[in-house]
C-alpha cells in the first residue's frame, strides 16, 4: 500500500485533512499527516534545556490539537501516522519525504505570493516529486465531475510521456471516486496572428483540429479512454481550461506542468501557475 501525504494547517479552516483521508480510503492508500510548527527561541534568554522544554511542550499540544481533528474526520487516529515537525522552511522538508513510497501530496490551496516571496504552493507545483493535490473550500461528491486538461501540441516525449500520465492519472482518480471524466485539449490561435487578421481563428481552429485528430487517437488508444470524453476548445489556454471547468462543474482539474524554476519561472510561470490563480476547485499537477 502506497502513503499520501497531508499537510495539515494550524488553524480549524484546514481542508487538506478531511479531503485526504476521503482520498485516502477511497484509494486504499495509507494516510500520513504532517503538521509544521515554528517560533523563534533565540530572543528568549533561556538556557537550551529551558528552550527545548518549550519546544517540546508546544509540539505536544500541536500533536494533540491534530490528533482531535483527525478523530473528528475519521473516527478514530489509529492507522493514521501524525507527525508535528519543528520547521520554518516546510517546502523542502515535505519534497524530500514525499520522494519515499508516497502517491501524492494533499495540501489545502493557498494563493498569497509576493514579488520575491514564493508561497509554499507554488514551491511544492515547481519542486514536489510526486502528483499534488491543492484542495479547495468546494466539497467533493460521488458522481462529480473529473477534468483532465494535456497539450496536444507536446512535441518533446517528455512532455507526450506526461500527457499520458495526466490521463491514466485522472482516469484512476475517477474510477476510485465514481466520477465522470471529461478531457480538455486546448486549440490556442497565436494573438498576433488574430490580431493582424492573418488567419481567422474559427479557420484555424477547425484546421488545427483536423491536424491533432491523430494526436487525440494515440492518447486514447495509450490511456484506454474512448473518443468522446476528449474535447477539443478553441481559445486562450488558461482561460479556457477555467472556463470549462466552471462550465462542467468539475471538482478535480488534472494537468501536467513542467515546474520552471528561478528567475524563468518567476518572470513567465507556466501553464498551470496561470489556471491555479484563477481556478476555485480542486487541482492535482503531475511533473514529467
Amino acid at each position: 500500500m502506497s502513503n499520501l501525504l497531508i499537510i495539515a494547517d494550524i488553524d480549524d479552516k484546514c481542508l487538506a485533512t478531511p479531503r485526504g483521508l476521503q482520498l485516502a480510503e477511497a484509494m486504499d492508500l495509507k494516510p500520513e499527516i504532517v503538521a509544521f510548527v515554528f517560533t523563534d527561541l533565540k530572543r528568549l534568554k533561556l538556557d537550551p534545556k529551558a528552550k527545548a522544554a518549550i519546544k517540546k511542550q508546544i509540539i505536544a499540544e500541536r500533536r494533540t490539537t491534530l490528533t482531535k481533528r483527525v478523530e473528528k474526520y475519521a473516527g478514530s487516529a489509529q492507522g493514521v501516522k501524525i507527525s508535528v515537525i519543528w520547521s520554518e522552511d516546510v517546502a523542502p522538508w515535505i519534497c524530500k519525504r514525499a520522494s519515499d513510497d508516497y502517491a501524492a501530496i494533499v495540501k489545502t490551496r493557498h494563493q498569497s505570493e509576493s514579488i520575491g516571496h514564493l508561497s509554499t504552493d507554488w514551491q511544492l507545483l515547481r519542486e514536489a516529486p510526486v502528483p499534488l493535490l491543492l484542495v479547495s473550500d468546494k466539497k467533493f461528491k460521488k458522481n462529480a465531475v473529473i477534468m483532465a486538461t494535456v497539450d496536444l501540441d507536446a512535441s518533446s516525449r517528455e512532455k507526450q510521456n506526461l500527457n499520458v500520465e495526466v490521463l491514466l492519472t485522472a482516469r484512476h482518480y475517477a474510477e476510485m471516486l465514481e466520477a465522470e471524466l471529461t478531457v480538455l485539449c486546448v486549440i490556442d490561435v497565436p494573438t498576433i496572428l488574430s490580431d493582424l487578421d492573418l488567419v481567422d481563428p474559427k479557420t484555424y481552429a477547425k484546421n488545427r483540429q483536423w491536424e491533432l485528430q491523430p494526436v487525440v487517437e494515440k492518447l486514447a488508444k495509450d490511456s484506454g479512454l474512448p473518443l468522446h470524453v476528449f474535447k477539443l476548445k478553441r481559445g486562450p489556454v488558461a482561460k479556457t481550461i477555467v472556463s470549462e471547468a466552471n462550465a462542467k462543474r468539475a471538482r478535480l482539474v488534472v494537468m501536467g506542468t513542467v515546474g520552471r524554476r528561478g528567475v524563468k519561472a518567476k518572470l513567465l510561470g507556466n501553464t498551470a501557475e496561470d489556471v491555479l490563480s484563477l481556478l476555485r476547485m480542486d487541482t492535482l499537477t503531475l511533473k514529467p
